[in-house]
């Protein structure tokens, strides 16, 4: 999502027309840097040559294959081979490259706008802050983790077997056995970035220098690093016992880079390792190469010891013959300087031997003309030992590439292992669970995960229950009743789950989903000259091209960019689309007439305020009503008080005149409130007289009932029960239906049902979606 530079054909860019992919990037990636390149470089026939070329001889013939049809992967890796040739000058060295195809059949797509919006990578408000689903998860300790993380949620797993599954189990065994958990840990400390190191190794430098040098030397620092923390990670993982630990385990055994550590043992001293302080990093690279290779070398390396124990020597001459407390210091622009307490010069003069002053907060940093002197010779002894250390280094390079598969393939278990490490750890520390995968999704007290890390009170937590039968969500509520935090909850913990993360629920049961679209946002365009309601337009449009039966659609407050005529309209035409589509939908929005009921077919014609609800959302079984409650109260004053509970229930909306009691709370003028409550009301009393009548009422409600049923069952029968808990259920579960249907056919007096009253609606007496939601049985669920 964030590549430094993006290649596009020539014939796309200005001055030639904008293709509408160089205008989406242009859009949404603004950091990236695009670069028109020539149409001549996207060669197949070039692709397969740079496969067969560079890619490792075990592999070239298989990735060959797997891109066999894959014409435009095969195009792109050749122009991005070419444009690394043309514009850097780079030369990679044949048969050493990693070359990987990886199709996106077997993950989710995520769209662009719901990347940002849900803030998987990055916050919405403050860019830095770590209040996004890659901040709460990112605990790895190796880059390579953080980037497979970062990966893994951009393109979550749809293979429930052999990548979910054996996650969760990894994640369920570090947690179960922390000594394991704090070894893996502690292990991942001291691994350095090997693969960034690896991708280095296979490229020639352009030019001969010292510098080039010494970044070869800190590269075979880091591998012989890597190498020597690999066999801690092995023994810390000998206790595993789930499938993917072993795996991983396995690929950490000492016998497979064993090759690549005698090639490095051979020319190096056992003793020196990669560190990061400049000084003892310099000292690292000057002594890496055994003694006795070469003589001119041993000669430099005494020079340079020479030279620095001079400097030493120098600074404590300096300190008893001015009676000054010289602190000797390093950096790598300045070499060696030295700094002193300013407070000691208040009542004297500064030295004169002292030179090139600067004052820096309480301090004073200098230097002397003899360590000027001094810096220059161990500059002129540290190139010439680099210099001459590079043949052997060169070597041991050259050898090393001819074994940089096995290497790759301990980074990739390594990288996973991090991010199964980073799960574990986040989830201890935030009481997360392990979901199942199955057909339904049914959360209980789920919460938001970023939120739920952020949030200074503490989190409500919610339910979500998705089926065949249910499948379209109608959430209502008024302003801040976190109507958008709801839908937004769902859609990180599907991602979470699918990545083979805890969630942070009590319960979750999830469906393995191909797709998550999100229209939430609501700001304009100013750059492309698009209103937020041609942002929710093509937006729209976009996921209704796309949307399947496996894929979750959220959507906040449709159509609120236009006018409430053809906003609603709008609404209705899509809500119509998603539920054809098949998909699970979460549709926040203040059209109460979705969920309530839909005008008659020429309302926007001619706009009544007597519109009568044809209830053809609410007639539709796929479709749950559910709204935030907000409770209302008045003070010793008799001002309106609004309380957010914060809290889905499942229903209609009560229709509470939650705007004009916020007016009240503002202090609009008495006849004013009077005059718009009198209006609501009357609206209210003639939708409450053109109701459906009570024969076709019976019927949607009978038609409801018999759909919640054969969920329950559906529900029972991939549940786990023994055979006496499963006979109760079903008992209970048949007499519960029984009295719901005689409620129905008296009108709404019905009996107690399970503790709680069976009534007719409080509106139209149906029996309507409020036991829907209460009545999944998490209990049954947990135990399958």
């Amino acid at each position: 999502m964030e590549p430094s530079h993006l290649l596009i054909v020539s014939s796309c860019c200005p001055p030639n027309p904008k293709s509408r992919l160089y205008s989406h990037i242009e859009e949404h990636m603004p950091d990236t840097k695009i670069i028109p390149f020539d149409r001549r470089h996207w060669s197949e026939v070039e692709g397969l040559d740079h496969i067969q070329t560079l890619a490792f001889r075990e592999d070239a013939e298989a990735v060959k294959v797997a891109v066999e049809g894959s014409f435009f992967a095969t195009c792109s890796f050749s122009a991005a081979v070419e444009f690394l040739e043309v514009e850097f000058s780079l030369r990679i060295i044949p048969n050493s490259l990693r070359v990987r195809y990886q199709p996106s059949e077997d993950t989710m797509m995520i769209d662009v706008s719901a990347i940002i919006s849900l803030e998987i990578l990055q916050n919405l408000r403050a860019s830095k802050s770590k209040d996004s689903l890659f901040g709460i998860l990112k605990h790895t300790r190796t880059p390579m983790g953080s980037r497979v993380l970062r990966s893994n949620l951009l393109q979550p797993s749809t293979l429930k077997d052999s990548y979910l599954e054996p996650r969760y189990d990894a994640l369920d065994e570090l947690l179960s056995n922390h000594e394991m958990f704090l070894g893996v840990r502690e292990a991942l400390k001291s691994i350095p970035d090997i693969e960034s190191v690896l991708t280095q190794l296979v490229i020639i430098p352009n030019k001969p220098s010292v510098e080039a040098s010494e970044r070869a030397i800190n590269h075979v620092l880091m591998v012989k690093t890597f190498l020597d923390a690999v066999p801690f990670l092995y023994q810390t993982l000998e206790p595993a016992t789930s499938p993917l630990l072993i795996k991983i385990r396995d690929l950490c055994r000492p016998g497979l880079t064993e090759t690549v550590k005698n090639l490095i043992y051979q020319d190096i001293i056992e003793d020196v390792t990669y560190v990061k302080s400049a000084l003892d990093l310099r000292n690292q690279r000057t002594f890496a190469v055994k003694s006795g290779v070469n003589g001119l070398l041993d000669v430099a390396r005494q020079a340079y010891k020479e030279n620095t124990n001079d400097v030493h020597s120098h600074v404590e001459e300096l300190s008893k013959e001015y009676g000054i407390e010289a602190d000797l210091r390093y950096d790598t622009s300045r070499k060696y300087w030295i700094r002193l307490r300013a407070v000691d010069f208040e009542d004297r003069q500064i030295p004169p031997v002292l030179v090139n002053q600067t004052r820096k907060g309480p301090h004073i940093e200098c230097l002397t003309m003899r360590l000027k002197k001094l810096n220059q010779r161990i500059t002129d002894s540290v190139a010439e030992v680099v210099m001459l250390s590079d043949k052997v280094i060169q070597d041991l390079i050259d050898s090393v590439r001819t074994q940089l598969q096995p290497l790759y393939r301990v980074c990739d278990s390594i990288a996973l292992l991090d991010m199964i490490a980073s799960f574990a750890h986040a989830s201890s520390i935030h009481d997360w669970k392990r979901p199942e995968i199955s057909e339904t999704l049914a959360l209980k007290s789920a919460r938001h995960p970023i939120l739920d890390k952020s949030s200074r009170s503490p989190f409500v937590p919610n339910d979500y229950y998705a089926t065949e039968e249910y499948r379209f969500h109608v959430v209502t509520g008024c302003n801040m009743s976190g109507k958008t935090t709801y839908i937004r909850s769902i859609a990180l913990l599907q991602i979470m789950a699918q990545v083979g993360c805890f969630v942070p629920v009590e319960f979750a049961s999830f469906p393995v989903v191909h797709n998550i679209f999100a229209r939430v946002t609501t700001d304009d365009h100013i750059e492309t000259n698009m209103s937020t309601f041609s942002l929710e337009m093509r937006e729209m449009a976009f996921i209704l091209s796309n949307v399947t039966d496996r894929s979750i659609v959220i959507i906040d407050e449709l159509g609120r960019g236009t006018s409430t005529r053809d906003g609603l309209a709008i609404s209705i035409a899509m809500a119509e689309a998603l539920i054809q589509s098949r998909s699970l939908v979460w549709f926040a929005t203040h059209f109460t007439e979705l969920g309530n009921g839909t005008p008659t077919p020429n309302w926007w014609v001619s706009p009544r305020t007597d519109i009568k609800p044809a209830d053809i959302l609410a007639d539709r079984p796929e479709v749950l009503n559910l709204h935030l409650v907000t409770q209302v109260s008045t003070t010793a004053d008799d001002v309106p008080k609004m309380t957010m509970l914060y809290k889905v229930e499942s229903g209609k909306n009560k229709e509470l005149l939650y705007g004009i009691s916020l007016a009240k709370a503002m202090g609009f003028p008495k006849r004013f409130l009077e005059v718009a409550e009198q209006v609501a009301v009357s609206l209210r009393q003639k939708r409450e007289r053109n109701k459906q009548g009570s024969e076709a009422r019976k019927m949607l409600n009978r038609r409801k009932l018999i759909l919640n049923l054969h969920g329950q069952l559906r529900q029972a029968s991939d549940s786990e029960l023994d055979e006496d808990s499963l006979r109760s259920y079903l008992i209970r579960l048949r007499e519960e239906f029984i009295l719901r249907m005689e409620a129905i056919e008296n009108g709404g007096s019905g009996e107690e049902i399970g503790g709680s009253e069976a009534r007719p609606d409080d509106e139209d007496g149906m029996f309507d979606d409020d036991d829907v939601f209460d009545a999944v049985d998490f209990e049954s669920l947990s135990s399958s």
